[in-house]
């Protein structure tokens, strides 16, 4: 694997290989002038001699243009077209046949090898400086191009790990916002759940309010039915018993007075007839304490109440014997339960 080389080592490889290519051109360009100036004497009126070395520098310019133009079309990575090829050959050839032409006229053969080194230098240099440059653009544009399409895929590495985080974090919102949004969902259900079992709950105890009333009413109009039907059995019977008594004195009566009276010793005692002293029938009082019902005093029936622990003796059976209303006794009873409780929570009924 080739090791990548940086812009700047290129660019310090074409420098190297400005500064010999320009070494060798002026070596060449001074060894041309020192070479062709004698033959161009000899060849020259003796008046013009001076202009001996003109020659020369005409042609070593011209390598000097098409050096430095071959250079600067090479570093823009265009083509020069076949005249400047033209150029850089004739004058390479020029160069050439002026150094080795002294030698070749004296049939120096030696001189033609030592004087044909430099140009061929130059025009090989030349050539060869050009593949370069034009190697060396096209690296470097490559080079360009690599950087180019890293920095591209660099932006779009960044550009897609930010549009990947936003996406995260829109992700992460969307999910905060979802979560808080069924959280606030769950809290408004149990609310609503709590509310309404609070509303059966009330409702609940409203009923069995409701229910106690009327069973408290259903048992004190029962209790106050069955005191009237027994008032009235009593009556009934202290009204029979009053008549059959009556209807008994009516036959004593009647029975006396159809029996003869008896005739008493002299100084005697008289016994008096008793009074209902048939056996069979009783002597019951009209103020007997089965017959007659009797109502405690409201301070005694509370205390006759408290004084039995609750659940000893039903409330139908207080209010008999007290002689106050079931419902009535039901309220005493309730009003001792919460005297003795922290009054939290409802209260049970009173056993029926």
């Amino acid at each position: 694997m080739r090791e990548a080389l940086t812009p700047a080592q290129v660019q310090s490889a074409e420098k190297t290989l400005a500064a010999g290519t320009w070494a060798i051109t002026a070596g060449a360009v001074l060894f041309s002038v020192l070479t062709v100036t004698p033959l161009v004497e000899r060849v020259t009126p003796a008046d013009w001699t001076w202009t001996a070395p003109i020659l020369p520098l005409v042609v070593d310019a011209a390598v000097v243009i098409v050096v430095r133009l071959d250079a600067t079309v090479a570093r823009l990575g265009g083509q020069s077209g076949r005249w400047p090829a033209v150029l850089r050959w004739m004058t390479g050839l020029m160069t050439l046949l002026l150094n080795i032409g002294d030698s070749a006229l004296k049939h120096d053969f030696v001189g033609v090898a030592v004087h044909s080194v430099a140009p061929l230098l130059l025009i090989v240099t030349a050539e060869a400086g050009l593949a370069y440059r034009r190697a060396i653009g096209r690296a470097l544009e490559r080079i360009e191009r690599s950087r180019a399409a890293e920095q591209e895929a660099r932006e779009q590495r960044e550009h897609e790990q930010r549009e990947r985080e936003r996406r995260e974090r829109e992700q992460h919102e969307q999910s905060a916002r979802e979560h808080a949004e069924r959280l606030e969902r769950e809290r408004a259900e149990r609310e609503a759940a709590e509310r309404a079992a609070e509303r059966e709950h009330a409702a609940r105890l409203e009923r069995e309010r409701l229910d106690r009333e009327a069973e408290m009413r259903r048992e004190q109009r029962d209790y106050e039915d069955r005191v009237r039907r027994e008032q009235q059995e009593r009556d009934e019977a202290l009204r029979r018993e009053q008549q059959e008594q009556q209807e008994r004195s009516r036959r004593e009566r009647a029975e006396r007075d159809t029996t003869p009276h008896p005739v008493l010793a002299p100084g005697g005692p008289v016994e008096p007839e008793g009074v209902n002293t048939d056996d069979r029938v009783p002597n019951v009082s009209l103020n007997s304490g089965e017959l007659v019902f009797r109502k405690m005093a409201e301070a005694d029936a509370r205390s006759y109440i408290r004084s039995f622990p609750e659940g000893s003796k039903s409330v139908r059976e207080l209010a008999h014997e007290t002689g106050w209303s079931v419902g009535w006794v039901a309220t005493r009873i309730q009003e001792a339960r919460d005297k003795n409780t922290t009054g939290v929570g409802e209260p049970a009924g009173a056993v029926v």
